[in-house]
This record gives C-alpha cells, structure tokens and sequence, in this order.
C-alpha cells in the first residue's frame, strides 16, 4: 500500500531502480539512516529477502511506526525499525553491506558523527550510499539554504575516511554518491 505522498514520489524517485543501480542483492545487510516511511527500507527488506537483515532508525516515532505496520502487513520479518537519532543509532559492528542516507544527511545535527556511526556499521567491502537533493533551486524538497552541494557532501564523506567511488545524478532533482571505506 503506498501512501498518497508516496505515490508522488515515486514518479520522480524509483527506488528499486536505485537500489539495482547500488549493487544491493538478496542475503544483504542495510541500515537505513532517516528511514522517514519506509519508501527505501520497504523495497529493501523484498529484495534482500529472509536471508539478509535491514535495519531502520528514524527521529519520528510515527514514522517508524508505519514502518513496522507495513512489514507486518507485507509478511516480511527481516526488518528492525526503531525511534532514535542518527547520532545515537549503531546497530551493529562491521555488519552491514549497505549504510543508506536517503535524502537526509543533510537533516542530521552531527553528519560528521553519523558517517562515523556508518563507519562502524560497515562490513570492510560495505558501501556507504548517499542519496540527497542538488543544491539548486526548485519546486520541491527542503529550503535551498540546508542543501548540501555535492562538494560539500564528498568533503563531509572523505573527511570521515571513506572513499569516494561515484558521484552522478539520480534523476532530475537528486544526486547519488556512493563511497567505501578506506
């Protein structure tokens, strides 16, 4: 069941089409940073299927919650969401594939405390993956003002000792990054 917002989105954002793009395959682990509704860690936790584990952390309790009602409603049991901070979520040790910012690194109080979480979370081989607004202005998304550029998020990204491996666009109004530890 997508929501009515969520159906908007996906005309401008196709998340299974990104996550083909990202390499993400059945028996992964991924963490989705900012998790919002579920409109990643939903397609995520099919793809990844019974063997692979997502976990998703989100400031907003309601949020969450609907994670956790659409996972149950789909019959998936692969999947821990939980309310917290990004600055304050670390899963696990050197456990994930995939540590996802769906257009959010911007959000967080403390990015470079949240890619250093990310850092912890990933497995050696692991990609970091951030998926985020162009700084440009347009009709949708947050305020121009608290937009990363992507220089600014690559800085903030190498800064925290990863790798940067691709930055290109993902569609009209998005830019995808993808990084592996160092």
């Amino acid at each position: 069941m997508f929501h009515h917002d969520e159906e908007e989105r996906r005309m401008w954002q196709n998340p299974e089409q990104i996550l083909a793009e990202i390499g993400l395959k059945e028996g992964d682990t991924f963490v989705d940073v900012g998790c919002g509704e579920g409109f990643f860690a939903i397609p995520v936790a099919k793809i990844v299927g019974g063997s692979g584990k997502v976990f998703c952390v989100d400031v907003h309790g309601e949020s969450v919650e609907k994670v956790k009602q659409r996972v149950q409603a789909e019959g998936l049991n692969n999947t821990v969401a939980k309310v917290g901070r990004a600055e304050d979520a670390i899963f696990c040790e050197g456990c994930a594939d995939v540590v996802f910012f769906g257009i959010d690194l911007h959000d967080f109080d403390n990015a470079p405390k949240v890619l250093a979480n990310a850092r912890r979370m990933l497995k050696p081989k692991g990609k970091l993956v951030d998926l985020d607004w162009k700084r440009k202005l347009m009709g949708k998304g947050p305020p121009f003002h608290i937009r990363f550029s992507e220089e600014k998020a690559v800085g903030l990204i190498k800064e925290a000792g990863f790798e940067v491996q691709s930055v290109k666009d993902s569609g009209k109004y998005h830019y995808l990054i993808v990084a592996r530890l160092k």
